[in-house]
């Protein structure tokens, strides 16, 4: 059976006039910038001027990640339309891809088979530009930094302890670390330095945190990018830069209105990694959903101990949201691989192994219902190899928590195939209440908080505190920055620090290797394990199947 391409099913999509789009979300034209004919910018206006109630907020999260594919973005479009298909008025809100992994090694973000935002090639690239004012806003920053230093260094800036590094939307190893300001004193002072993707960039953290122009301002002038000699913080406002980056990013700021294949209203607005950031769309954009739809589904980036963990710690605490219910996706092939089986073996029916990977999904349902008290189910991405007999060992294993297990079909089906699952998402938002709280207490110290995380969300021992890091979280508590939301960055193919390490594993301390302050975006970043804050391509890039014809007609994006 030959099947089309992701980018095939999007291209033969009859796509509505956004016009149409927003008409269906009640968005009215006073609120409607437009980007050609099928996206636009919604003013940030309308959330002041709706009276509407806010509706119910899905969140959509996933087992920890393999090789063998999880479905989290496809699922989360395909619940919408199956949503919309039973009759519930329906909005999304998702992460814009980065150029990055779309040139790299995973290829586009837009969702996958029957369950697409579209259009697919415009959102996988340069969209509205978003990205493009985000580095620009963080260079501009990057380069009144230097040029302050260069014209007398009034501030006294350390060029040792400079913290803001420049970035690039694009993976690029070559970057990671350069030496800079060569070529004589007219060219600059001499540093080393680096550049991070632009996903990383705090910035991007800023842009999708922040709730108003005026927000923006605010947070963007606490950025903190170095300390002076006396070990002072120095900050955006000193350099007096916050104002005209806020200029470049006063667009941006808007979030973005797209569709589905099955013409679903989507907000598809910043992108945070969820392995070195926060991992969420933007506040706005999940708030115009809420406003808009009687139910707003979203998902957070990785595994549900990532993406979600610093969604409802993070996100939710900063704008005062509360999830109505969690999707947690599975497939049975990614569960195998937990399990120890490897890529090529997946296709075979292997109780034994799914038995062994299993407990990875129990500990992120775990996580969602007993740690922060959420209504959960449980949604099987079904492939054709899956047995029936390997479907009914999850489905009772999830009984045993408390959780329905609902099979999907998205992928092949669309909205269709999100039907039963969109059933058991409106149950659960009708017949069960959240009790919702965080995972630690914003009071606690820096040390109690990263700990609360390793043992309650991941199932660790306890943490590891290497020196620097602990004199890092000494001057940061000194600085008064102790009382904030922490934002673990690790790898995201483990429970613990250790990439090797699958399924859910025990008896397991994490390394803080070290601790720093986003104070702008208002959370402290933790590092554990070797973390890259600016990817590389693999040895055979995705940008090699891409190309363009003469008609302006994209191929080989995927």
């Amino acid at each position: 059976m030959t099947y089309l391409s992701d980018i095939e099913i999007a291209q033969a999509c009859k796509m509505r006039p956004i016009t149409e789009v927003a008409k269906t979300a009640g968005i009215a034209d006073d609120y409607l910038e437009q980007y050609g004919k099928y996206k636009a910018k919604v003013g940030l206006s309308l959330l002041n001027d709706s009276n509407r109630r806010d509706g119910h907020l899905i969140l959509v999260t996933a087992i920890t990640p393999t090789p063998a594919g999880e479905g989290k973005t496809t699922t989360t479009i395909g619940l919408a339309d199956g949503l919309k298909r039973i009759g519930k008025n329906t909005v999304v809100a998702l992460r814009e891809p980065s150029l990055g992994p779309v040139f790299g090694i995973k290829g586009g973000a837009a969702g996958g088979g029957y369950a697409q935002v579209v259009p697919m090639e415009d959102i996988n690239l340069h969209f509205t530009g978003d990205f493009h004012a985000i580095g620009a806003a963080n260079n501009l920053l990057a380069a009144m930094l230097d040029n302050h230093i260069q014209q007398g260094n009034a501030l006294g800036i350390d060029p040792r302890k400079i913290t803001w590094k420049r970035c690039v939307d694009m993976n690029d190893r070559q970057l990671r670390f350069v030496v800079d300001g060569l070529g004589g004193k007219a060219n600059g002072t001499p540093r080393e330095d680096g550049f991070d993707i632009t996903v990383a960039s705090e910035i991007m953290a800023v842009l999708c945190l922040s709730s108003s122009i005026s927000d923006l301002k605010a947070r963007l002038a606490r950025i903190i990018v170095g300390y002076t000699y006396d070990d002072k913080p120095v900050t955006c406002a000193d350099l007096k830069a916050q104002g005209a980056m806020a200029a470049l990013l006063k667009d941006a700021l808007k979030p973005n209105l797209v569709q589905t294949l099955e013409g679903t209203p989507a907000f598809v607005h910043g992108g945070p990694f969820a392995n070195i950031a926060h991992g969420c769309n933007s506040v706005t954009a999940t708030k115009m959903a809420l406003k808009l739809g009687d139910y707003a589904v979203t998902e957070a980036g990785f595994g549900a101990d990532l993406g979600a963990e610093k969604f409802l710690d993070i996100k939710c605490r900063m704008a005062s949201l509360t999830p109505s219910a969690v999707v947690v996706v599975a497939t049975v092939r990614a569960l195998k691989m937990h399990g120890g089986l490897a890529k090529t073996e997946l296709a075979n029916e292997n109780l034994t192994a799914l038995e062994a990977g299993i407990p990875n999904l129990l500990r992120h349902v775990s996580n969602i219902k007993n740690v922060y008290g959420l209504p959960c189910v449980v949604a099987v991405n079904r492939f054709p190899t899956d047995t029936d007999r390997e479907v009914e060992f999850i489905i009772e294993k999830c009984r045993a928590l408390g959780v329905n297990v609902v099979l999907s079909t998205v992928w092949a089906e669309g909205g269709k195939g999100g039907e039963a699952l969109a059933r058991e998402v409106v149950r659960l938002c009708e017949e069960e209440k959240p009790d919702f709280r965080f995972s630690y207490e914003i009071d606690a110290t820096i040390e109690e908080k990263i700990e609360a995380v390793v043992r309650r969300i991941y199932g660790g021992d306890g943490i590891n505190i290497l020196p620097a890091a602990a004199k890092q979280i000494r001057q940061l508590a000194a600085l008064g920055f102790d009382k904030v939301p922490v934002c673990i960055a690790k790898t995201q193919y483990s429970f613990s620090d250790d990439p090797t390490k699958l399924g859910a594993p025990e008896h397991f301390t994490v390394t803080v290797k070290n601790v720093k302050v986003s104070a702008g975006a208002g959370f402290l970043v933790v590092l554990t394990g070797d973390i890259m804050t600016m990817p590389g391509l693999p040895k055979v890039p995705a940008a090699e199947r891409i190309d363009v014809d003469d008609n302006g007609v994209i191929h080989g994006l995927f």
